[in-house]
């Protein structure tokens, strides 16, 4: 293939500068044309990795990851050599291999892939050895210019999220323990209690309910290991509830009928089970100490920063165990008005009160969030987007009906706008939050209080019950 004109073998006076400007228009041909091989060589080594396999499936690479890597590859060895919107655009795609936590060793092997594939397409290139000399050159400074500003976006996000992980946790462990430690202990055996009667009341086979799945363990799931971040102890507890539910159960459910030995051999090994339960769970609420605010002061719901923690973790939990998650942003609707005619401090009380009747609306393994002004997010956990819709429903018909009280004694009654988005296998939870954003923006823009489900192309408006 033919990229430059016919010239006489390169010279010691050579000019430089003539043989730099030809490197870039024949860099930026090459890439031109082997761009779609060079990126679909690049994600076949990325993906057969076993590492990569748990940020990117096939699906994922065809249809999003393909087209936004040949656009980046034209970007970077363009003629036209755009610095500022390029140096932005390294510095994101750091930041996102940061929130997803994407090894970066994984990102240096594809640098070099694709360094090694371009100088093999230089080498075959028929042209003057100046201008071959000054493509490397330029190909090799491009690539790494790149990387540098990768890596420092992303060992950047990456201090910030090691930083708030360990505030959360801190928070988390922290908050109100006293009342947390009661509360699981109380939820543990109401579940004990409950399987018990369910045992003996029932004249029909029962059907019993896994603890795994009861509210102690969706807190066990999803909070606690925030609170006792790599204890031993949480791993004993973990294999307790695995062991009753996958063996304990389904043994006292054949021994029903049993009125002899072996149905009091079994409840007295669940009683015993559910006891050392009890007593690891004290230990560790007991050693749990050290504490840092993390709820917004005036609402109480979960501080923002500490959104990028959660949501991540429930990411990774919704694709380690194959599980919905939704994530609903909640607007009240015309709230600068309340402001406008009441004043701040009342626009706060009204706040204040909507935030109890989204605490209330929800369950206490999900996740509240004051995202900004008048504006709440909320990670529902374990939940499809069915589902998601009827809780918004239920809590926006509760914001319509609630009267909230003034300082003054009066009331006033407020709508509520919604937006809802499921996960649907993408590692970046950001786009998760855009998708709920666009939704939300959809209610509003049709007429406010109501609720929107996002879908693929569009917005799907969900009926009032």
């Amino acid at each position: 293939m033919k990229l430059a004109d016919d010239q006489e073998p390169a010279t010691p006076g050579v000019d430089t500068h003539a043989a730099h400007a030809r490197a870039v228009v024949v860099l930026s041909a090459l890439v031109a044309t082997h761009a779609g091989r060079l990126v679909r060589s690049f994600y076949a080594a990325f993906l057969a990795q076993p590492e990569a396999k748990s940020f990117l499936d096939r699906e994922v690479v065809e249809t999003r990851l393909v087209p936004s890597l040949e656009r980046w590859l034209g970007e970077l060895f363009s003629v036209s050599g755009e610095v500022d919107g390029a140096v932005a655009t390294q510095r994101r795609i750091g930041e996102i291999h940061a929130r997803i936590k994407v090894p970066f060793h994984l990102v240096m092997a594809g640098s070099a892939l694709l360094k090694r594939e371009l100088s093999g397409l230089l080498a075959a290139a028929e042209m003057e050895c100046a201008t071959r000399v000054a493509a490397l050159v330029h190909l090799n400074e491009r690539m790494d210019w790149a990387l540098s500003l990768m890596s420092e976006a992303y060992m950047q996000g990456s201090v910030r999220r090691a930083q708030v992980d360990e505030a959360f946790r801190l928070f988390a462990i922290g908050h109100d323990i006293t009342l947390e430690r009661e509360t699981q202990h109380a939820a543990l055996m109401e579940w004990l209690q409950s399987t018990l009667f369910t045992l003996f009341e029932h004249e029909v086979e029962p059907v019993l309910k896994p603890l795994g799945k009861s509210p102690f363990g969706l807190w066990l799931h999803h909070r606690a290991g925030l609170m006792f971040q790599g204890s031993q102890g949480l791993n004993v507890i973990r294999d307790n509830v695995r062991r009753i539910d996958a063996d304990l159960l389904p043994q006292l459910l054949r021994a029903r009928g049993d009125r002899g030995g072996l149905l009091r051999e079994l409840l007295a090994r669940l009683r015993g089970t559910v006891e050392e339960i009890k007593f690891v769970l004290s230990d560790l609420f007991q050693a749990a100490i050290g504490a840092e605010g993390g709820r917004d002061p005036l609402t109480q719901a979960l501080n923002r920063r500490f959104l990028p923690t959660i949501l991540g973790r429930e990411i990774s939990l919704a694709d380690q165990g194959d599980l919905p998650l939704t994530v609903v942003m909640v607007d009240v609707d015309h709230f600068k008005q309340v402001n406008d005619r009441w004043g701040h401090s009342t626009g706060d009380l009204v706040l204040q009160q909507v935030a109890g009747v989204i605490m209330d609306t929800v369950r206490f393994n999900d996740f509240v969030f004051r995202y900004g002004g008048e504006e709440f997010l909320i990670v529902l956990v374990e939940t499809p987007a069915e589902e998601a819709a009827i809780v918004a429903e239920r809590l926006r018909a509760q914001m319509e009906e609630r009267k909230l009280r003034l300082a003054d004694g009066s009331f006033v009654q407020v709508t509520a706008s919604i937006g809802i988005a499921a996960y649907k296998g993408h590692p970046d939870y950001a786009r998760l939050i855009e998708a709920a954003d666009r939704a939300l923006y959809r209610a509003k823009t049709d007429g406010r209080n109501r609720v929107v489900i996002a879908t693929d192309e569009s917005a799907a408006a969900v009926e009032r019950r």
